[in-house]
């Protein structure tokens, strides 16, 4: 099977250089947005914690808040636990990051950060520490169909993939052999993507039966590679109109999501206002 090239916009975008960044996070960007802990953190801070956590061997879990995650939160049982053993949130969505600097949290000018910002820089460091990254998640096929992807770009990194289409059910045989997959193969990193909020709730009633590794919620990330969806042009996340691009796209599952969820957070968003209010 011939590898598939990258084109010449991959080819520009892996070779922009990066911006300096701060190697020691401080206390005080672990903030609370609309009840919930969250680290405003930027992508390069994302990977010097990956980075550290796998070249000392130790488990740790990166979680990521959105404004879809928070009106789950309070709806699916056992999600907060997922968030409550986390050691790292990102946030994933442009109106919180807005709401941060309103309330006056976010004094470095952090963007939203999620796979898309981070994923060549990540992929590149995997290639040259020759980084063990497995993917549980997506239909049968599209994982194979991003690894190959990947390994045409990162010949370095071990790329081994599961779909997500198996009973998640803590005791269920299916269960039981991805966590055996996962165990033969030992990752440095492991992406779960089986979307929100199974993902999480899967990493929860397993994070104890997996091996030592970074472990991420990462979503549609290997969809992306494989090219079944489509990302949207950086720059439109670095605006925050994203969320545009993937509601014309797929308006019939994301509408509710964008345009009605949002709302039932008004009362959260109030009292971290009258909060923010009482203690000045």
């Amino acid at each position: 099977m011939t590898e598939p090239s990258l084109t010449l916009a991959e080819t520009e975008r892996r070779a922009r250089p990066r911006a300096p960044f701060r190697t020691a996070r401080r206390s005080s960007e672990r903030v609370r947005l609309l009840g919930q802990a969250v680290d405003l953190v930027r992508p390069e801070e994302v990977q010097h914690h990956i980075q550290q956590a796998v070249a000392e061997g130790r488990k740790s879990l990166i979680a990521n808040h959105n404004l879809h995650s928070l009106y789950l939160l309070d709806r699916t049982p056992g999600l907060a636990a997922f968030y409550d053993r986390a050691d790292m949130v990102e946030v994933d969505s442009t109106p919180l990051i807005a709401f941060s600097r309103l309330m006056g949290l976010n004094s470095r000018g952090f963007h939203r950060c999620t796979y898309l910002d981070w994923r060549d820089h990540f992929w590149s460091v995997a290639d040259r520490k020759g980084w063990r990254v497995l993917s549980v998640g997506g239909a049968p096929g599209v994982g194979e169909a991003a690894a190959l992807r990947l390994k045409a770009a990162y010949p370095c990194a071990e790329i081994a993939v599961h779909h997500g289409f198996f009973d998640a059910r803590p005791d269920s045989a299916e269960n039981a052999a991805v966590l055996a997959r996962i165990a033969d193969f030992r990752p440095d990193v492991l992406f779960v993507g089986m979307g929100m909020p199974r993902q999480e709730l899967w990493i929860a009633d397993n994070y104890d039966r997996l091996p030592p590794c970074v472990v991420l919620s990462v979503g549609a990330a290997f969809d992306y590679e494989a090219g079944v969806q489509s990302a949207a042009p950086r720059w439109m996340g670095r605006a925050g109109i994203e969320w545009a691009y993937r509601l014309f796209r797929d308006p019939r599952r994301l509408f509710v999501r964008y345009c009605i969820e949002p709302w039932s957070l008004i009362p959260l968003a109030l009292a971290d206002i009258r909060a923010a209010r009482r203690s000045r």
